[in-house]
């Protein structure tokens, strides 16, 4: 088999993999749920590629977020729901419905008429999706209630800000930060005793309590979580390549070096940015 531009040659090698007689034993296996963290992860490839102006490696990345969109319509398709042809089906006639002025005979010409417009045909599509899904019995409870306008389609970072922002509206918010700081030493207390008790599942939930609190703090003092970590992530990053660095120029190697070696050059990498 050879590469090809053609996209039915990617679904046919999806299939390949996926068959059940001669595929690949790790394709085999997957599902929805154990391919989704990959689907997340190649989206932000993708975005990381966007960020640093590399188109050599947004051609990469987007081919692999393409690869997840047709392993999950494989997938769909060997349980009798959909097909790759569906979800191309399926976005055409999306855009299509939602660009009557370019497809269709439209008196729309300025752009607040076409958001306006496009506002009104997603709100029928939604209308639309509800009554399928209502059709086959599925819930969604989650879309309920004065919570449901937030998208649960977003980083778990963003969906917490969100949702506490959304509340806040109606007055469910404290009035100031250091009551938040009393909530984040009671979480730290309950995720100490859950780890004691050792359950796995305890320990979770109270480790997500103790987020949720601090996106809250973040939120207090006007800072937002996903960029506070992302600073974070990339001090993180700097001091522990100066303690490979280091490490490095003294003939040590980061699998041998004890724990106290690498903290000591990581207070020194801390000191230096001072």
């Amino acid at each position: 088999m050879e590469a090809s531009r053609d996209i039915s040659r990617l679904i046919e090698i999806m299939k390949a993999l996926r068959d059940p007689q001669s595929g690949c034993p790790w394709d085999i296996v997957q599902t929805f749920e154990t391919i989704k963290p990959y689907t997340i992860e190649e989206a932000y490839e993708v975005a990381d590629a966007i960020e640093r102006k590399d188109l050599d490696d947004l051609c990469e990345e987007l081919g692999d977020l393409l690869l997840q969109v047709v392993y999950h319509a494989q997938m769909a398709e060997e349980a009798g729901e959909f097909s790759f042809g569906d979800v191309v089906h399926a976005v055409t006639r999306k855009m299509i419905r939602r660009h009557p002025h370019v497809f269709a005979i439209s008196d729309v010409d300025t752009p607040d008429a076409v958001k306006v417009q496009w506002d009104e045909i997603k709100a029928e599509e939604k209308r639309e999706r509800a009554e399928r899904r209502a059709r086959r019995g599925i819930e969604e409870d989650f879309k309920a209630g004065y919570l449901g306008s937030v998208q649960r389609s977003q980083p778990a970072l963003t969906e917490a800000l969100k949702l506490q922002q959304r509340a806040a509206k109606v007055g469910f918010d404290w009035s100031e930060a250091e009551p938040i700081l009393d909530k984040i030493e009671e979480e730290i207390g309950e995720l100490r005793e859950a780890l004691r008790g050792g359950q796995k599942d305890k320990v979770k939930d109270e480790l997500g309590d103790l987020i949720f609190a601090l996106v809250n703090i973040g939120r207090h003092v006007d800072a937002d979580p996903e960029d506070a970590l992302r600073g974070t992530n990339t001090k993180f990053r700097s001091r522990f390549r100066h303690i490979e660095t280091e490490l490095q120029k003294s003939g040590e190697t980061l699998e041998a070096a004890p724990l106290e070696r690498m903290e000591e050059l990581w207070q020194a990498a801390k000191s230096g940015e001072r």
